[in-house]
């Protein structure tokens, strides 16, 4: 089975990226194909600012390395690496509805929170259906934020697929309901877009600063808690076997937890379990030149697939004369 996903270099890794995503496509490589990619194409509907954008590319490389994606098992490139996305991006435009893409509840909701909107915006799901399409994706873990987008992958391969015979491979959504959608500070989906996250390789005392603003209700410490509506409890859930789980949930329901302490456990939960991979995303980011070289190797195998897909493209479109 191929799977395939990728994520944006558009600022820090943050723990809706690692839980989300990163940490299942990093397991994927041990009984999968897995295809996993820096979407930095993407990450241009937020990021103008070209020297971040390249700074981020790198930086969303070491941190795959860091946390224990092998080259050697998995095909792993940058997107920009590959012309033939924005190639087939632009085939699959000329069958996508704007009604299709008009529905997408996260073009609406970016704006509504004030993100500028433009073309690239808006078209952001042509692109990631090509993204996906290109590389004949079966499986893509993703936050059901996201499961729009790949309905709407689907949509355009099968009107594809109509029109010029069976091309693509129909990619199935696969979302980890206890990840799906990881909170913020505030108890929104963590993100960037809404600057609530709690960034990883982060020194000691900024990191608890993030932890530490937490929002919570004002339940008194005496009080029991309702640990289901607690964003502190939803995310240091994430860090515990079922076992660790119930136990942080009888000393909510016991009353005289306060949240104060549960947010200095978690922060001593975060910053020891993420010591050791930003000890090695160091040792990465030092040598450059090796990253690059990483990045390069895969863009090389990952375009031989592209390219295969992209000559049936052509070929049954007219653009093979």
């Amino acid at each position: 089975m191929r799977v395939l996903s990728g994520i944006q270099p558009s600022g820090s890794l943050h723990l809706g990226n690692y839980f989300g995503m990163m940490k299942k496509m990093i397991d994927y490589q041990e009984h999968q194909e897995l295809y996993c990619f820096i979407a930095n194409y993407h990450a241009m509907t937020s990021v103008s600012d070209g020297k971040a954008l390249a700074t981020g590319t790198l930086e969303a490389a070491a941190n795959f390395l860091a946390m224990g994606l092998d080259p050697e098992k998995s095909v792993f490139w940058v997107q920009s690496d590959i012309p033939e996305v924005q190639e087939l991006t632009w085939i699959l435009s000329n069958f996508t509805p704007m009604g299709l893409l008009e529905r997408c509840h996260s073009y609406k909701d970016k704006v509504a929170k004030g993100i500028a909107a433009n073309h690239g915006l808006f078209a952001y799901p042509v692109l990631m259906s090509a993204d996906i399409l290109l590389f004949q994706g079966e499986t893509v873990p993703i936050g059901k934020d996201q499961k729009q987008h790949v309905e709407v992958t689907r949509d355009i391969a099968i009107k594809f697929n109509n029109h010029y015979g069976e091309t693509f491979t129909l990619p199935e959504p696969e979302i980890d309901a206890q990840v799906a959608t990881v909170p913020g500070l505030d108890g929104q989906k963590m993100s960037k877009s809404y600057k609530n996250t709690i960034d990883l390789f982060l020194d000691e005392k900024p990191l608890r600063k993030q932890i530490m603003r937490i929002v919570t209700d004002p339940t008194p410490v005496e009080d029991p808690k309702d640990p289901d509506s607690c964003n502190v409890f939803q995310i240091y859930r994430l860090f515990l076997d079922k076992e660790q789980e119930t136990a942080l949930r009888q000393r909510y329901q016991a009353g005289g937890l306060g949240y104060g302490e549960v947010k200095q456990e978690l922060f001593e939960t975060v910053r020891d379990f993420f010591a050791p991979y930003t000890e090695r995303r160091k040792e990465l980011l030092a040598d450059k030149d090796g990253l690059r070289k990483v990045l390069a190797d895969g863009a090389q195998k990952a375009r031989y697939a592209a390219s295969k897909t992209l000559r049936k493209v052509r070929k049954k479109t007219g653009l093979i004369y």
